[in-house]
């Protein structure tokens, strides 16, 4: 049977006048596991220290999670602080907090936009005297201090602020000193996840370190040194400080394998027992089956001739293709589970739609729980087998699937 499916934002079809307002249909719906969050956060937290601030890095739809659903749950896990890339998710994510939580935007926002960020407390990141001659003004029109971070080149040499600007930053900074805030010091590693970039990692902590030195050697008062991104926690203990801001890890999910292996090798070494993945996939995904057909032998599978049924086969369409976020590129490729067995994706998957092979579920029938990502009695489907078939990060998978589906919160 069809499900209805809670969304994040109250929407009204006229046309089932009989259906609460905030009920919409869809096709298929992503779980998040409270559980889960919370196993996650309490092992970072052994990583991490009592001490240093946990920040929630939310950008990119909380990693796909949803911001709208994913804040409210990290706040009930006890989250007080969220990372967001511009002010765009600042916003969604001001409108989603039911605490008393700080939001640091660490990338774009316009100068016309620094007055709402000021006047609601929001921090941000400045990295060229253009943002921090704006704030200037925006703080004086709100009579409010704006929040600031200081970003340093280290090294990734993206944006920052170099030896040059910090101290014409730093002039503008002390001239109106009842204009601004310091409350952090931050920079960002080339690629932490990876052994190949040690040397140039090391760099820019080395790098880092000297400036935040000539910051305090000016007198220069600020206040929290962060540095460390999910990688950086656990290849780079050293750049744990006052703050970590984690985005990855905190959904369940390593940087790279090869973090994995080094977190696994050097955890099984100190104990000597079998390594057990400490971190738990936060998110699930799963649909349902729409129709059930039966094929003949040497019948084409849906569009084109990318397939052709070997012999009398059971096929069942399920309602989720590429603009959900199943990546065209699985065709023939993917695999889902239904009733705990993995299936193949058979044909070419449609922008709305897939087919998949259930010949060997013999009880397959429409309406039964179809699952994409995530775990199915004993078997599971994981965001790494994706990545692994198409090609794609991690990262990109889970930003990939579309904002529409609705994030539901389960235990």
């Amino acid at each position: 049977m069809r499900e209805f499916y809670k969304i994040f934002s109250p929407q009204k079809n006229e046309g089932f006048n009989n259906i609460e307002s905030n009920l919409v249909i869809h096709s298929s719906v992503i779980e998040l596991s409270k559980n889960a969050l919370k196993k996650n956060l309490q092992f970072l937290r052994k990583q991490i220290g009592s001490k240093t601030l946990f920040s929630s890095v939310i950008k990119g739809n909380a990693y796909g999670h949803g911001i709208e659903v994913f804040v409210p749950l990290a706040e009930e896990c006890g989250v007080r602080h969220f990372s967001v890339f511009d002010a765009s998710e600042g916003l969604r994510t001001l409108q989603s907090i039911t605490r008393d939580s700080h939001i640091m935007i660490m990338g774009a926002i316009d100068n016309d936009e620094l007055e709402w960020a000021i006047e609601n407390g929001i921090s941000f990141y400045t990295f060229d005297q253009d943002r921090l001659n704006a704030a200037l003004i925006a703080s004086k029109l709100t009579g409010k201090p704006a929040r600031i971070h200081l970003e340093l080149e280290t090294g990734l040499n993206r944006m920052g602020l170099d030896d040059e600007n910090l101290n014409d930053v730093m002039r503008i900074v002390e001239n109106n000193s009842e204009h601004f805030r310091i409350e952090g010091v931050s920079t960002h590693y080339a690629g932490a996840e990876s052994i190949n970039n040690y040397l140039r990692i090391i760099e820019q902590i080395k790098r880092y370190n000297q400036m935040v030195e000539d910051l305090k050697k000016k007198g220069v008062s600020f206040g929290l040194r962060h540095t460390a991104c999910s990688a950086a926690v656990f290849n780079y203990p050293e750049t744990i400080m006052d703050m970590v801001r984690v985005g990855i890890a905190q959904y369940g999910f390593w940087p790279t394998k090869e973090t994995l292996l080094h977190y696994s090798l050097s955890n099984e070494s100190e104990s000597g027992k079998r390594f057990v993945d400490p971190l738990k996939r936060v998110l699930k995904w799963k649909s349902h089956v729409i129709n059930i057909k039966q094929v003949a032998p040497g019948d084409f599978i849906g569009y084109g001739t990318s397939y052709q049924a070997p012999r009398n086969q059971k096929i069942a369409s399920v309602p989720v293709g590429y603009f959900h976020g199943f990546s065209r590129n699985l065709s023939n490729y993917g695999r889902v589970l239904i009733h705990g067995k993995r299936v193949p994706v058979i044909g070419l998957v449609n922008m709305n739609m897939m087919m998949i092979n259930v010949t060997d579920v013999p009880n397959a029938n429409i309406g039964d729980e179809v699952v994409i990502i995530g775990k199915q009695k004993k078997m599971q489907i994981t965001v790494a087998s994706f990545s692994d078939m198409t090609d794609n990060l991690n990262y990109e998978v889970l930003v990939s699937l579309q904002p529409d589906i609705p994030r539901v919160v389960v235990d």
